[in-house]
């Protein structure tokens, strides 16, 4: 069955399949959306091989899947996996490249051989984020904005504007890159993931860049929720108490704490989360090298947390 969803606009040329990227779509209980996503990345020139990794969705909705033409895996998990989907599909891809999908969100045709032709051509460069259309009338995803004020200087040996955050369903990345850095920690699960990863690649020396010639469509449900959900607040949290200074993760949990003194709506269980966690995220504490810590600093001093993914609809 095909679904309808907004068409792009042509590429300037087809040039037919290109089997550098992988696409990985993560979902749960949306049948109707990651059909339609299935639809759009089905009618990509690149002709991607897609994975799917299903988190929960019942079995109508898994053999919908499996029947769709651009499926070319689907992976059923145990358990509900979250961000952490996104781990098991790459490990499954065969490609040098993967790029990540949401079941509302995927690629206009064309931003993925840009991709790869950037990815060949900048072997230091781990990360692209693209440039987000939001809806059916396409309008700036407000993150776009944000990541090309990157205060971070421009590198020689690097496309686009450098960056320490990302949306997660809108980036591409080299494989091995991903991989080596552990892609998303499981100790943050969803919500607000993206910033950790972006730390932990550049900590290996792996450029991370903001490309706007890359685009990726978003179409969220009716009624999604607003704001920043307890979930990414507590992982804004948790991602500096595993990677920053002791001041900089003991100022934000205080701020955090007081927030829920004063009864701020999500502040509390958002506290809550953050406690829970903390003796675990204390284990695996490892501090940014003085280089990456001085580009997160960079950003803080911005005004505005690092971007992520923030508060899209799960």
């Amino acid at each position: 069955m095909t679904h309808q969803f907004a068409p792009d606009a042509p590429p300037a040329r087809a040039d037919g399949p290109d089997g550098r990227v992988t696409v990985a779509v993560i979902t749960r209980d949306r049948p109707l959306s990651v059909l339609r996503t299935l639809d759009a990345l089905a009618a990509l020139p690149e002709r991607p091989r897609v994975i799917v990794v299903d988190n929960g969705s019942d079995d109508s909705t898994c053999a919908a899947v499996r029947r769709h033409p651009a499926a070319s895996l689907l992976l059923r998990p145990s358990e509900n996996t979250g961000a952490l989907g996104r781990n098991l599909a790459v490990r499954h891809a065969d490609t040098p490249y993967v790029a990540f999908s949401d079941d509302d969100s995927w690629w206009t045709p064309g931003a993925l051989r840009r991709a790869a032709d950037l990815l060949d051509a900048h072997p230091r460069l781990g990360l692209l984020a693209a440039r987000t259309l939001v809806g059916a009338d396409q309008a700036e995803d407000p993150l776009n904005a944000v990541l090309a004020a990157s205060p971070l200087p421009d590198r020689p040996d690097l496309p686009g504007r450098p960056v320490l955050g990302f949306l997660g369903c809108a980036c591409v990345v080299r494989r091995d890159a991903f991989l080596a850095a552990g892609g998303f920690h499981p100790l943050l699960f969803f919500g607000g993931e993206e910033t950790l990863l972006a730390y932990d690649l550049a900590a290996a020396d792996w450029g991370v860049t903001y490309e706007p010639s890359l685009t990726a469509r978003h179409l969220p449900e009716p009624g999604g929720r607003h704001g920043r959900s307890p979930l990414v607040r507590r992982n804004e949290v948790l991602t500096l108490w595993l990677r920053r200074p002791l001041p900089v993760a003991l100022g934000a949990t205080a701020r955090l704490a007081a927030s829920a003194a004063n009864g701020e709506p999500g502040a509390r269980p958002a506290l809550r989360g953050v406690l829970t966690r903390l003796p675990a995220a204390v284990a695996r504490r490892r501090r940014l090298p003085a280089h990456v810590e001085h580009a997160a600093r960079l950003l803080d001093g911005g005004g505005a947390p690092a971007p992520t993914r923030g508060d899209r609809p799960a």
